[in-house]
């Protein structure tokens, strides 16, 4: 059983390194980003404003390790051509690539969620998509969403993403919220913009938690 699940992660591992041209192991990012106007700085720490995007997610229920894996071959075989189109997407660079649908454009940052051992992994789909014209998944555990134009604050570090600095950084946001009342209106959730490859003191790594 535990050969079967590092063959798997490293399944996956290979195939990010293949792919992903766009995400290096000096932190230099390619690929495209969710678009959003920055309306305070203090330090390490942003209030956003977010448009309206479209998000592919998925639900795993299992530990962090496990969770972050499954979710990702899932999300990833969505994007490389697992899914239903009703209209040619355009190449760009860098495309997944695969027989069974359209490739679309990997983005950044993936995020995540969770609500003790139910993990939600989200992929950020390319601007030019709705939810009327994105390629409809072919795995029911894979859904498209509409997230609506929102304020969101957030907290840049650096460093793994793993689920104790996960939950150690949003606690220091959390902190942050309640000293300059900002109530919130979500559960902290993780973006994670570079794979595991790039040096650990070049990362971008964000929590972000939606407010009024």
């Amino acid at each position: 059983m535990k050969t079967k699940k590092l063959f798997h992660r490293w399944s996956v591992l290979f195939v990010i390194i293949v792919f992903i041209p766009g995400c290096t192991v000096f932190g230099i990012r390619y690929v495209e980003e969710p678009d959003y106007h920055v309306e305070k700085t203090d330090g390490p720490f942003e209030l956003r404003h977010y448009p309206e995007y479209l998000i592919a997610e998925t639900e795993v229920r299992s530990n962090y390790d496990d969770a972050s894996s499954i979710a990702f071959s899932r999300l990833f075989d969505y994007i490389s051509g697992k899914n239903k189109s009703d209209s040619k997407i355009q190449m760009t660079a860098p495309v997944l690539q695969d027989t069974s649908g359209d490739e679309i454009q990997m983005t950044a940052p993936v995020l995540q969620t969770s609500q003790g051992e139910r993990w939600m992994m989200a992929f950020v789909l390319p601007a030019e998509y709705t939810l009327e014209t994105a390629p409809r998944p072919t795995d029911p555990l894979v859904q498209l969403r509409r997230v609506p134009a929102e304020q969101v604050a957030s907290l840049r570090y650096t460093g793994r993403l793993s689920e104790e600095s996960i939950q150690t950084h949003s606690e220091r946001l959390q902190d942050w919220l309640a000293a300059n009342n900002y109530p919130s209106r979500s559960d902290a959730r993780s973006a994670g913009y570079d794979p595991p490859w790039t040096l650990w003191f070049l990362r971008r790594n964000e929590i972000h938690i939606s407010i009024e």
